[in-house]
């Protein structure tokens, strides 16, 4: 059995992690934190709910032990980028987690808060400072930070940040960095950008893998419904019936449809709240503390919660709409099954979502298994082909990724990369 001192930690970082409750480091962990402890650059591909945050979290918080003296005004140490608020605010609580009797500082700045609080906060330094590009920009431009000390680099969930275009940030970052540096990208899927991605920012790094790239937690029992857009709520409904103390996370494509589902719900009797981009910080951190406690526990979505959302609780995920982006279903899915757990996810596909389906299984060289309905003829926005193969737990979903799965192979192309126009539509309607 490996410990997190046989990789070659501090016992200043086990003890913490002991009393954390923390022994056995989990595959991404135990692959990328020697080759980071050794001062390689790392390219860390995992899957969501892996552990990848202590994956870069651990070493970069070994390398700071071994610097001298306190961050000097407006400086940082290290700098973690991560693509949405919620998870800028989940890596910081799980690093403090473990800083509380190190006296080492983690800084958090995020849109949506006070930048002047924030600017304050930043004039006294910090040792590890996690950053939204976009608000990380600003404070750069008001010159209330200084990233010249900066000598340790860690880009979390880097294919979002890729598909949410803040590529362009990243460019006016990373020349302010200090150098030499050490970099560090993780990412749960590899789009091909990321390559090249790989090749601008890390040097010669080492390349560590645990689970295929669009590959779904093991743990997941996924099934999906075949609907007319008219019957989802009524689908949704009766789902949630089934199991109403369940937590459980509601996806929708667009804000405005997460706004209309919530509400819709609420007056339903359902125990629901709502996140998007159209929630202001305090509303989405609050639904999130509810969502967590138990006190919510269906909270409708759009994409910006995929990957910011760390509850162990999580029992079903419903794709409501499917992504338009494939890389979102296998991050969205990702928010059960953590830590071991088992989880359900379930997904509906209206007859002009038939490629978006198509483009999923592809990513993921499954066939999702039929719960319910019949998939539309090849042609006419069809995916997988194949009727209900049973209920099963709540989503009457057919067994696990290997099992159930339906009679048709449900191939198709995809419909090609978007241009920028409608990025931006995208990034509007999802934020």
């Amino acid at each position: 059995m490996t410990t997190f001192h046989d990789l070659g930690l501090s016992p200043k970082i086990t003890d913490a992690l002991t009393e954390a409750g923390l022994t056995e480091p989990t595959p991404i962990q135990e692959q990328a934190i020697p080759l980071a402890l050794e001062g390689h650059d790392v390219l860390g591909l995992a899957q969501t709910g892996t552990g990848k945050t202590l994956a870069f979290g651990l070493p970069l918080m070994e390398h700071l032990f071994q610097m001298k003296g306190k961050p000097q005004d407006r400086t940082a140490k290290a700098l973690v980028l991560a693509p949405t608020r919620e998870l800028v605010n989940q890596i910081a609580d799980n690093l403090r987690a473990l800083t509380g009797e190190t006296r080492m500082k983690v800084t958090t700045v995020v849109g949506g808060q006070s930048i002047n609080r924030q600017i304050n906060a930043l004039a006294r330094g910090t040792d590890i400072l996690v950053a939204t590009p976009g608000r990380l920009i600003d404070l750069m431009d008001r010159r209330a930070v200084d990233l010249s000390q900066t000598r340790q680099l860690v880009l979390d969930e880097a294919d979002q940040m890729l598909d949410l275009g803040f590529i362009h940030a990243l460019r006016k970052i990373a020349p302010k960095l200090g150098t030499p540096r050490r970099t560090m990208l993780f990412s749960a899927t590899m789009p091909k950008q990321m390559e090249e991605l790989s090749s601008a920012y890390l040097n010669d790094p080492k390349r560590v893998q645990v689970s295929p790239p669009g590959k779904a937690a093991d743990k997941i029992t996924q099934s999906i419904h075949f609907l007319p857009k008219t019957e989802k709520p009524k689908k949704l409904r009766e789902i949630l019936s089934k199991d109403l103390d369940a937590l459980t996370l509601v996806f929708s494509r667009t804000k405005h449809g997460a706004e209309k589902l919530m509400k819709g719900l609420v007056a339903d009797g359902y125990n629901a709240a709502s996140i998007h981009g159209n929630k202001s910080q305090g509303q989405r951190d609050r639904a999130i503390k509810a969502f967590r406690d138990g006190t919510i526990t269906v909270l409708v979505a759009t994409d910006v919660a995929a990957r910011g959302i760390d509850i162990p609780g999580v029992a079903y995920v419903i794709n409501y709409d499917l992504p338009e982006v494939p890389d979102n279903y296998v991050h969205r899915i990702g928010r059960t099954a953590r830590a071991g757990r088992e989880g359900e996810a379930i997904a509906f596909c209206a007859p002009d979502e038939g490629d978006l389906l198509r483009q999923i299984q592809k990513l993921m060289k499954i066939d999702i298994p039929v719960a319910s309905g019949e998939a539309p003829a090849m042609g006419q926005g069809g995916g997988a082909k194949g009727r209900s193969s049973g209920n099963r737990r709540r989503g009457g979903g057919g067994g696990g990724q290997g099992q159930g799965r339906s009679q048709g192979q449900g191939q198709g192309q995809s419909q090609g990369k978007p241009g920028n126009g409608q990025r931006r539509r995208r990034r509007r309607a999802a934020a």
